[in-house]
């Protein structure tokens, strides 16, 4: 059965999952000021925020925490979604955000006797391109059963991971392991160029031994060929989930002692402009503290440097 729906943010991610959601037969109505009117990414544009509440469903995907609060709280004067809202409304924000944050909007939403649900993504924008995401979900399982048939569409794995907050919390632990694997993997080849050796070796060695993780298995076999994957998160997002995740383990009483690397190397990439390209490019900032070195320029070297 197809839905009618909102979807607010449509940047990105967000463009990519409500083309799915039109293409599988539902109706969206979307709303992104900067972007209102564009065509062949929803059924139809909203000109006022407000304007979504005709939707049942109504879902987020926005670049951060403070966006998803000035959105459902208001900001500056401006009234937000949350006087909208009715019983029956289900809100779901994909937005990789903060849980506690999330919690406090279940409790706004339930207040109007609707539902908040908090869905962390996992995937990228070629995920979100197929379909084949995953969605970590918070809050009410009553609320996914309802929704779940849109979520299916967006990914091929959906988990309800308990109450609200839950969905965030887990997407934010994810993303710090993500930001150290990149960030490291990027480290490590980048040594591997230096010494002289065939980085595709290294590679090919490392992913069929205990090194392997997702940045070396599906990331760096594209980015030693120059290809960066363009078009995933940004140096500044990646930053943005770090600091997410250091005040949520800050929170639990859990210390971050693997924190350090992460935030130098992308903090390093934004300090050399590579802030707002997709955050593979974070081994090219460590390239330029490291000479001015690139991972595809000596694949097959002719001299051997290690000592």
């Amino acid at each position: 059965m197809t839905r009618e729906v909102a979807f607010v943010g449509l940047g990105n991610m967000g463009s990519r999952m409500a083309r799915r959601l039109v293409a599988a037969g539902h109706k969206v109505l979307g709303f992104d000021p900067g972007l209102t009117g564009q065509p062949g990414i929803v059924s139809a544009w909203a000109s006022e925020l407000s304007d979504v509440a005709s939707a049942d469903v109504i879902l987020f995907s926005l670049p951060d925490a403070a966006v998803v609060g000035s959105i459902m709280s208001g900001d500056e004067g401006e009234t937000g979604l949350i006087p909208y809202l009715r019983s029956g409304h289900i809100v779901v924000d994909l937005t990789t955000s903060s849980p506690s944050l999330s919690r406090e909007l279940n409790e706004a939403a339930c207040a109007k006797d609707a539902e908040f649900l908090d869905v962390g993504i996992s995937g990228g924008a070629a995920g979100a391109e197929k379909g084949s995401l995953t969605l970590m979900v918070g809050g009410s399982g009553t609320a996914l059963e309802s929704v779940r048939p849109l979520l299916d569409v967006l990914g091929s794995t959906v988990v309800h991971m308990g109450d609200s907050g839950a969905g965030h919390a887990t997407k934010i632990l994810n993303n710090f392991l993500n930001a150290i694997n990149l960030s490291a993997s990027a480290e490590v080849l980048m040594a591997a160029q230096a010494a002289g050796l065939d980085v595709a070796r290294v590679l090919d060695v490392i992913n069929a031994s205990t090194g392997a993780n997702w940045a070396t298995l599906n990331r760096f076999p594209h980015i030693i060929h120059g290809d960066y994957l363009e078009g995933g998160l940004t140096s500044k997002l990646m930053m943005k989930d770090i600091q997410l995740y250091l005040d949520f383990v800050a929170q639990i009483g859990v210390p971050s002692l693997h924190a350090s690397g992460p935030v130098a190397a992308f903090g390093s990439a934004i300090q050399r402009g590579y802030g707002d390209e997709i955050s593979n490019k974070v081994v090219d900032a460590i390239g330029d503290m490291s000479g001015g070195r690139r991972l595809q320029s000596n694949q097959n070297p002719t001299n051997n440097q290690v000592k």
